[in-house]
């Protein structure tokens, strides 16, 4: 068995955490795809070395896996893509089911196709506000300044119970969490004070009358269902994840701007939306690295691969969505592509609950955008569209454009 174990131990390759270009697919991760459905990383920051799976069935496996645990983390020095990602005691993406499936079963309902039909409408006129306003203004705007940036929040702070009063602090908080360009310390205390406004926003309630997260969250408290700070935690990871809204449609018009054929079949087959954006969202890069590791509760043996029990695991979903074996040409953008089981929103049990509000967002954008300015186009050459630096989620700065 040693002998076995030594000849399936891959060299470990470092793997930075670099700026890409554009939607530039990261070259260091497709080299480890090439190298094999099973390699080992050493990232930026933490200890060690990795596990790192990339095959689309082996990901899922592995995120459905209860052999793989998130909780075991808190007790590991593992290697990891940013400090942001040291594991804290209670949060819910450490959690391992049933306490996983039990805090996320309050707001379970809101994630549902008929909880997202609840804010369609309401986002829909959100979204038309800001396009109008947009227009308004006249050319050049910032797309991702006049509408891009702003919908998300809205439409989350909606489905959150959040005033509109307040959702620009929380956009601000949002973002300085999910960059490393500002230093540990000042993600950390965004952290600490998204933290405490929803504290004061959730409370214990005894009414249950409110259809909104934060009202959900409030009575199961009140109920004793779920703690106070399992609430917050919650809740923190629901308006960061809504925040990725924001990069990921960002980097969809910056496609489709920067490729107008794509465009243009939208304009022309309007009934081609849903799967066309279900296509860029399998596309489309949304985050440098990966996220969140897993560890071997037990040996398991991956692709004749044995990892020991112990060992730090991570998925690659980026990878799974370009596997050939199960997307044809997986490198092309086809609007043709069915079925299309890619894996953007995670699998198994800590798969994310807004993917269906996500697909929603970006099919209102594509409607608005597209039908309401059909001249559209950048307003600077391709290369000069200014990309973030030092953020985990990939997308524009700015996107500047002319009608």
């Amino acid at each position: 068995m040693r002998e076995a174990r030594s000849r399936a131990m891959p060299p470990v390759r470092e793997w930075p955490a670099v700026d890409l270009p554009g939607s530039e697919f990261d070259p260091v991760l497709a080299e480890l795809m090439r190298e094999g459905p099973v390699t080992r990383v050493s990232l930026p920051d933490g200890e060690g070395w990795a596990w790192l799976v990339t095959r689309h069935d082996d990901v899922r496996m592995v995120t459905d896996d209860p052999r793989f645990g998130r909780a075991a983390v808190l007790d590991r020095q593992v290697t990891r893509s940013a400090p942001h990602f040291a594991p804290a005691r209670g949060a819910v993406g450490f959690l391992d089911p049933p306490d996983h499936t039990r805090l996320r079963r309050p707001v379970a309902a809101s994630f549902t196709a008929r909880g997202v039909e609840r804010v369609r409408e309401r986002s829909r006129d959100l979204l038309g506000e800001l396009v109008d306003a947009m227009v308004a203004g006249g050319p050049p705007a910032d797309l991702t300044e006049a509408v891009l940036r702003p919908f998300p929040v809205a439409v989350m702070g909606e489905l959150m119970g959040v005033p509109p009063a307040d959702r620009p602090a929380l956009h601000t908080w949002t973002r300085l969490i999910l960059s490393s360009s500002h230093g540990a310390e000042v993600s950390e205390r965004a952290g600490r004070e998204l933290s405490h406004y929803f504290a004061d926003l959730v409370g214990p309630r005894s009414d249950g009358s409110g259809e909104d997260i934060a009202s959900l969250l409030g009575v199961a408290v009140g109920r004793g269902g779920i703690t106070l700070e399992e609430a917050v935690g919650l809740a923190v990871l629901l308006q960061v994840g809504g925040e990725a809204v924001t990069d990921n449609s960002g980097q969809m018009f910056h496609l489709l701007l920067t490729r107008p054929e794509l465009a243009e079949r939208l304009r022309s087959e309007p009934a081609l939306r849903p799967r066309a954006v279900d296509e860029l969202l399998r596309w489309i890069p949304h985050r440098n690295a990966v996220g969140l590791s897993r560890i071997a509760l037990e040996d398991v043996v991956v692709k004749g691969v044995r990892i020991r029990a112990g060992e730090a695991v991570y998925v690659s979903y980026l990878a799974a969505n370009r596997d050939p074996a199960v997307f044809p040409g997986p490198d092309a953008i086809d609007f043709d592509r069915s079925p299309n089981p890619h894996v953007s929103f995670g699998f198994g049990p800590h798969h994310c609950p807004g993917g269906m509000l996500v697909r929603l967002e970006c099919e209102l954008l594509v409607d608005a955008v597209l039908d309401r300015l059909p001249g559209l186009k950048l307003a600077v050459p391709p290369e000069d569209v200014p990309f973030k630096k030092g953020a985990l989620i990939r997308g524009p700065e700015a996107l500047p454009v002319t009608w």
